[in-house]
């Protein structure tokens, strides 16, 4: 066999390989795409919009998150931790009705806490515990963003952080969402929450409940 045709079947080899390379990327990148737009929800059209529409540096910035804090294992909390963060939440929001900038910021450096109890990063490192919590409830950490965003622009002088009180108050409702989530660690500390809302005086849980109602007559208020 000449040298010609043996380097013409080396060349016909690599482009084959190529193709057959090019074709697996072109296969894989839709169903990779839907899947992270499937685990992270809102949180995917949010990470395309920050990237000018750019769904495929959006999408890098998303598997990158995945690998950094996919493997987080989130820790269980004891019955006496959930039940002191059940308190402050409820303080919280009752302190809502006279000072709603003041509550949100509580708010704000609860969820941090309640993060870091959980296992997820530090909150003295908010981007990457963000980062981190959008990975394991990405329907829910849009809330955090907006009680911080507006605790951030307080602690820089600004009079509650140029939001009024309703569009304070839906961030709220949407950062308890997120709480909700973290203080329930399993299937049985799900229903042992619904339960204890449910007994109403009973428990932290129930004056949460109560608190809601107050929290939602004053919305009723205001409009």
């Amino acid at each position: 066999m000449s040298t010609g045709l043996i380097i013409l079947l080396i060349v016909i080899a690599v482009l084959v390989v190529v193709a057959a390379a090019a074709l697996t990327l072109r296969a894989r990148g839709p169903r990779h795409g839907a899947n992270l737009k499937r685990r992270f929800g809102p949180e995917y059209d949010r990470a395309v919009a920050r990237h000018d529409g750019d769904a495929k540096a959006a999408e890098r910035e998303l598997a990158e998150r995945m690998e950094r804090h996919g493997d987080l294992r989130e820790r269980t909390l004891e019955p006496a931790e959930r039940e002191r963060y059940e308190a402050r939440w409820t303080a919280a929001q009752e302190r809502f009705v006279d000072s709603p900038g003041d509550a949100l910021a509580e708010a704000d450096r609860l969820l941090a806490e309640l993060a870091g109890a959980k296992g997820f990063p530090d909150g003295g490192h908010y981007e990457e515990q963000l980062a981190a919590l959008s990975v394991h409830h990405a329907h829910h950490v849009e809330g955090y963003r907006r009680v911080h965003r507006v605790a951030q622009a307080r602690a820089g002088g600004a009079h509650d952080g140029g939001a009024g009180t309703e569009e304070m108050r839906e961030a709220m409702v949407e950062a308890r969402a997120l709480f909700d989530e973290l203080i329930r660690s399993s299937a049985h500390d799900r229903g042992r929450h619904r339960a204890a809302a449910d007994g109403g005086h009973r428990s932290p849980a129930g004056r949460g409940h109560h608190a809601t109602s107050v929290f939602h007559r004053h919305q009723a208020k205001e409009s």
